[in-house]
């Protein structure tokens, strides 16, 4: 047997593994594989209404239902079928005659938006979560692991030093552009960090992530310690919390977490493939640097745009994918859009939690929440599915 019939053998030995353990049915050009792997992947395709699925789309409902909910919950109490009506009226003018104009601005304006912003920065910080984890094959890997929440704490820990949090450009607040100025920075200084050679590497990556985050912590530290006066609001801030947050904060961060969603998913099944391993991706045909670039890039910019209108919120990254990941198993095509869903209506649930819990109107940080509920759930993994976390 010639060295080209083992390099064959081997690669249809990798592939088959990593069709029975991911489902993956690639097809790359004239590859003598392309059969098998289509054959494969007929097989692993999933039907929309197979059991797979029915976690995602039971989470739907689930969400509505929420969303309707605990837009009834507040200081100034609201019917829930005058809500319901106002909810109606964006269809139909004519459901909210009757109404008052300052409960129909509160429904629409005020918590309508908050619900919907808490919704997409959940999905938004599981989804980067679940490609973090993916893709630097780290299972404890999350937002924070890359420096790139510590990054938005600095540039709005900065910001609110400098007496820059009250002003405006183009009618949006000057915080969240600091804030995403400050993670994209980081997201440079940790790509620079991290690559060896022109190539990225995982571990050099991680390394970079926890080296930049700790720096600009620090960074963070002395600017508390200047301004005494700012502490209080910059903490607030880091703790995370989607208080005073209006449509124009949703309109901010929407796009980036589309963008980011669609190159994500289209790039489902290569998550899997890298999943396998540097080495057996590249047999596959699979480009592992430009996946991994793209990837990472896409997973930090709808992190950096979600923590720069919400401030800093733990957890949700980290555990909503090991979450999900325990009942859709680890293919990618299928985690990823029940992620999403996932981190959403947590997010929705902790921000509900955190504006109802104190008497008197007062309000916790929803990072405190997420990780009030998520740190015990890690604990529970950590403790009792350490073979399943590779631990």
């Amino acid at each position: 047997m010639g060295q080209g019939e083992h390099g064959l053998l081997e690669k249809i030995e990798v592939w088959e593994f990593g069709v029975r353990r991911y489902g993956c049915g690639v097809k790359y050009g004239s590859d003598p594989l392309t059969e098998r792997g289509r054959s494969a992947g007929r097989q692993g395709r999933v039907s929309l209404f197979s059991g797979s699925f029915l976690l995602p789309l039971s989470l739907i409902p689930i969400i509505f239902l929420a969303a309707f909910l605990t837009s009834g919950i507040g200081a100034y109490k609201i019917s829930y079928e005058a809500i319901l009506r106002i909810w109606a009226s964006v269809i139909d003018p004519s459901w909210a005659q009757g109404i008052d104009d300052t409960v129909r601005y509160i429904v629409l304006n005020v918590r309508l938006a908050r619900v919907c912003l808490a919704l997409i920065v959940g999905g938004a910080l599981a989804l980067a979560g679940a490609v973090y984890q993916g893709v630097l094959l780290n299972p404890l890997a999350d937002p924070f692991t890359l420096g790139v929440s510590t990054g938005a704490a600095f540039g709005a820990s900065l910001a609110i030093l400098l007496g820059a949090g009250g002003v405006h450009f183009l009618s949006i607040n000057a915080l969240p552009v600091a804030a995403f100025a400050g993670a994209i920075l980081a997201l440079y200084m940790v790509y620079l960090l991290g690559r060896v050679d022109g190539r990225i590497q995982t571990t050099t990556l991680v390394l970079a992530g926890i080296i930049v985050s700790t720096f600009l912590s620090a960074w963070i530290s002395l600017l508390k310690s200047l301004n005494e006066d700012s502490i209080s609001t910059i903490v607030f801030w880091i703790m995370g919390s989607f208080s005073g947050k209006s449509w124009i904060h949703v309109l901010l961060v929407a796009p980036y977490l589309l963008l980011g969603a669609g190159v994500i998913l289209a790039y489902a099944r290569e998550l899997d493939i890298l999943s396998l391993g540097d080495i057996q991706a590249q047999q596959l045909g699979v480009n592992v640097q430009r996946m991994r670039f793209w990837l990472l890039l896409a997973a930090s910019f709808i992190t950096a745009a979600a923590v720069a209108v919400s401030g800093v919120i733990g957890f949700v990254g980290l555990v909503v994918p090991h979450l999900v990941r325990l009942g859709l198993g680890p293919q990618h095509r299928r985690l990823l859009p029940a992620v999403i869903l996932a981190g959403a209506l947590l997010v929705l649930i902790s921000d509900t939690l955190a504006r109802s819990i104190l008497p008197g109107g007062e309000e916790l940080p929803v990072g405190v929440v997420t990780a009030i509920l998520g740190g015990p759930f890690f604990c529970f993994l950590l403790l009792h599915r350490k073979k399943y976390l590779q631990l």
